[in-house]
This record gives structure tokens, sequence and C-alpha cells, in this order.
């Protein structure tokens, strides 16, 4: 695969929100209900502006069309796109707290091809630089394995009730860099 990992811009949004839905729909499937995939892409699933702002969120693109996202973050919310209203934008303390990664994505068509793992391998870097020494995630479910096999360990599970009532499980995770 030749494909190019670099940082998102604002200009990216529309095709990284239908990346997610795309990816969301088809990679999910095994894990969740089609009432929970979708009112997951249309409550917290999204791009989250704040993640291209702060030029910490990144796109795979192959031939001009993104095939995966995926960003870190030195902020304290933990999930959700620009959609969820439940995010606190204050910035947390590399000194004290583990940057968080977030808003993984990948195409279907190019899931399991290493796509994802060079997104977080640059995520990875970029955090320890500026003085993290963990990362912590809320991962969905299909994204355990693959965080697993990049030595993040479970901590539990967690379930969300979005607002339309449904409830998604998500599993929190960490790393100590």
């Amino acid at each position: 695969m030749e494909y190019e990992v670099r940082k998102a811009t604002l200009e990216d949004r529309e095709a990284i929100a239908e990346l997610i839905a795309e990816s969301a729909r088809r990679l999910s499937r095994e894990h969740y209900a089609d009432a929970q995939i979708e009112s997951a892409i249309a409550s917290i699933f999204g791009v989250d502006s704040t993640l291209i702002e702060d030029e910490t969120y990144f796109v795979a693109e192959e031939h001009g069309v993104l095939i995966g996202s995926g960003g870190w973050s030195k902020r304290k919310t933990l999930f959700g796109g620009d959609q969820f209203s439940n995010r606190d934008t204050a910035r947390i303390d590399p000194a004290t707290e583990p940057a968080r990664i977030r808003a993984f994505f990948v195409h279907p068509d190019h899931a399991r091809k290493g796509v994802a793992r060079a997104i977080l391998s640059a995520c990875e870097r970029e955090a320890k630089a500026h003085g993290f020494g963990a990362l912590e995630l809320m991962s969905t479910l299909p994204g355990v394995k693959f965080y697993e096999a990049n030595g993040y360990s479970a901590s539990g599970d967690f379930d969300l009730e979005l607002p339309d009532g449904v409830k998604v499980q998500f599993v929190p995770m960490r790393k100590e860099l």
C-alpha cells in the first residue's frame, strides 16, 4: 500500500466525517446493533475540530482519498466529535495526566493493513515529545484487540447512554510511554 500519513486540515472535515460513518457502519457490525451504530454516528462519532486546530489529528491518504484518521489530545475530553455536548476542552498537564488517544477510524477496505498502527505510532511519538508519560483512550469494542496489540491495557467497561436512550459499550484503556 502506498499511503501518506499527514496532519488533518479543516478542509478535510467532510471527508473525515464520511470516513467515520463508513468505518463505523461496516467495521462495528459484529459488536453493535444497527441502532447503536447509527445513534453513535449521530451523537458522538464525528469530527472533532479542536483536534484539527491543535494539529494533533492525522489522516492517512492514498491517491487523494482518506483511508484512515486518528489523533491524540492534550485536552480533557476523552471522546466525542463536535456534535457531542459533554466535551471538556480544558488542557491537561503532561506532568500529571495522560494524553488522550482519540477518534481512530479506518476505511473498511483498508482495515488490518497497518494504517491505524502508522497513525497511532505518530500520535504516540508526538505525545511523548510533548512530555506525556502515559496515554488513555475510550475504545469501541472493535478496537480493543488493536489497542491491546499495541500495548494498551483495558480497565473495565463503560456504558454510555446516548441522547436517544440507546446505550453503547466502550472500554477504557491505558498505556505507559
